[in-house]
């Protein structure tokens, strides 16, 4: 289906997303990000659901900061904000263990890492656990905890922040910067062709950019919603990240910008 902005809605397979409510979220989201205001009716016809469900799913796409909705429809965030880690860790989990695969194949025996707290590097953590001989830098106790016998762990002090499970705040960031590490492997709230990375919450950004400064190279984990969202805080443009990691490949503009910057997919 083709919407009045020329936007299509990317339904390969009706049946299939009528029946998993998170597909055809995930779809939903990427329709409205490329076709600005879509209305429930649209987006009905196009997925073959009901007014109803559509509007339930705008509901919890709303509630994660993924879509704004508006009367009769909605339209892609101006900027983008995150629920708690809770909320998030269950958001797209098949994208994050693809990226936790995949992360895996590039993290190499014996790395030093810094890991920032999100939903994905914490899906990342297991996967991470096979790789011998890493060294952790963390400000998640949850991520510490996950990795605490595989690796050899630090984690990083500072405030503590119960809800996410983190460390964050001036006395995290004096701490970040007594390390050094090969790798950091950040995840972020957004990615466009050309702010870079962004984040939704001013703390974990400088948390991530102190990670940022004190490694080699920056790996940027980020599943397909991200790409084309804005959030407040910017954290690096995309000369700075080395390796963008995701469960698609990125939307024209966005992939040649990457190009550009030199940045490698995995």
């Amino acid at each position: 289906m083709v919407f009045r902005n020329g936007g299509s809605a990317r339904v390969n397979d009706v049946d299939v997303v009528r029946r998993n409510p998170r597909q055809r979220q995930r779809d939903i989201a990427t329709t409205i990000r490329e076709s600005g205001r879509v209305s429930v009716e649209q987006l009905a016809q196009a997925f073959g659901v009901s007014a109803e469900t559509i509007r339930r799913d705008l509901a919890a796409l709303d509630r994660a900061g993924l879509v704004e909705k508006t009367h009769g429809g909605a339209t892609p965030p101006r900027v983008t904000l995150e629920g708690s880690l809770a909320k998030r860790i269950a958001l797209n989990p098949e994208a994050k263990r693809s990226i936790a695969a995949r992360l895996a194949t590039v993290i190499q025996p014996g790395d030093t890492l810094f890991m920032d707290t999100g939903s994905t590097t914490l899906a990342c953590a297991e996967a991470l656990a096979e790789v011998p001989g890493l060294t952790v830098i963390t400000n998640s106790v949850d991520i510490a905890r996950r990795l605490g016998e595989r690796a050899h762990v630090h984690l990083i002090g500072g405030r503590f922040v119960a809800g996410n499970g983190q460390t964050v705040g001036a006395a995290a960031v004096r701490e970040v910067a007594r390390f050094r590490a090969r790798r950091a492997v950040l995840t972020v709230t957004a990615l466009d062709a050309v702010h870079g990375a962004m984040d939704a919450d001013a703390a974990e950004c400088e948390v991530a950019r102190a990670m940022l400064d004190a490694a080699r190279e920056c790996i940027v984990l980020a599943d397909s919603s991200k790409f084309g969202l804005e959030a407040t805080h910017v954290v690096c443009p995309l000369s700075q990240i080395a390796v963008l990691i995701s469960e698609a490949p990125p939307p024209p503009e966005l992939s040649d910008a990457l190009a550009a910057a030199g940045t490698r997919l995995a």
